[in-house]
């Protein structure tokens, strides 16, 4: 079927707070691994779109940063980019834990939802986590804060009830021609695709003060004939006290970071990386208007 033949397509933003489950679902959703996940919260920075079409037609999916209180420029970029990811969009997926606590910040994304103009669905994430008598309540609870179009309990991480929701996601795309062609996945560039992937690992591997405090740049990304990738990527964080961890003893972190997102990239570019990493002190980075630019976070152009 070609690009401009009418089938359902549409926007569906995925919303919520820190930590909720958003990249793991959409990773699920799209059945391949596009965003970065990790069980530290504020791993997604940046707005990530991925694409997803069947028969059926097509959703453009948005994955966003965590809503959060921030203390820095660069936390204050990714909770914009949150709240602009829910203008211009045809659906909102709302995530949530199954918790019928309902705290400062679920009020603050409450009260920006009910003036969306879209349809919103309630995700109950993680419902794996809790027996499902204890989901009724839940349910209620956050019915009574506010009219939601559909509310749907999932388990992101196992894929429970993820169908059931990719049905009801294009109940509500409306009828128009693909916004991508059918074999797009996603439409962020490889490079930053290849950061991101790093910066996963470290994500993973180091210890809990550091992580907020790095960025990944790629410095260089080229082919050879045979294929291969070289791709040189810095690791940014802002102490030295870091840079010594990031490194390890004999270089022994940089390189476990090194392999493991070797794996990862080769994995998604489906082809052989030789990856070379430098690890730089940028004091302060997260506050500097400059420097957030310069590696990558910056408001969309349109």
């Amino acid at each position: 079927m070609s690009k401009t033949e009418q089938r359902k397509c549409g926007i569906a933003a995925i919303i919520g707070r820190p930590n909720v489950g958003k990249s793991t679902l959409m990773n699920q959703l799209i059945g391949q691994k596009v965003a970065i996940t990790s069980d530290k919260p504020q791993t997604t920075r940046n707005r990530i779109r991925t694409v997803y079409t069947d028969e059926r037609g097509q959703v453009v999916f948005v994955d966003t940063p965590g809503i959060h209180k921030s203390r820095t420029k660069l936390g204050t970029f990714m909770v914009k980019t949150a709240e602009s990811s829910v203008k211009d969009v045809d659906l909102v997926l709302y995530l949530v834990e199954p918790s019928t606590f309902i705290g400062e910040f679920e009020q603050n994304i409450l009260a920006k939802l009910k003036t969306v103009k879209a349809p919103v669905i309630l995700v109950i994430n993680k419902c794996d986590t809790v027996k499902k008598e204890e989901l009724l309540p839940v349910i209620a609870r956050y019915s009574a804060e506010m009219d939601f179009s559909e509310i749907i309990p999932v388990s992101a991480l196992k894929g429970d009830n993820t169908k059931d929701l990719m049905d009801t996601v294009f109940k509500y795309m409306p009828e128009g021609p693909l916004l991508f062609d059918e074999d797009t996945l996603t439409d962020q560039p490889m490079r930053q695709i290849a950061a991101e992937l790093i910066r996963e690992q470290a994500l993973k591997l180091l210890s809990e003060e550091i992580p907020h405090g790095i960025a990944v740049v790629i410095d260089r990304m080229s082919e050879r004939d045979s294929g291969l990738f070289d791709i040189d990527a810095t690791i940014v964080c802002e102490r030295d006290s870091h840079k010594g961890i990031i490194i390890g003893k004999g270089g022994a972190m940089l390189k476990k970071i090194g392999t493991a997102a070797r794996r990862e990239i080769e994995e998604m570019m489906e082809t052989q990386v030789n990856l070379r990493l430098w690890v730089k002190v940028r004091k302060e980075w997260r506050n500097s208007d400059l420097l957030l630019r310069n590696y990558g976070y910056k408001e969309d152009d349109k």
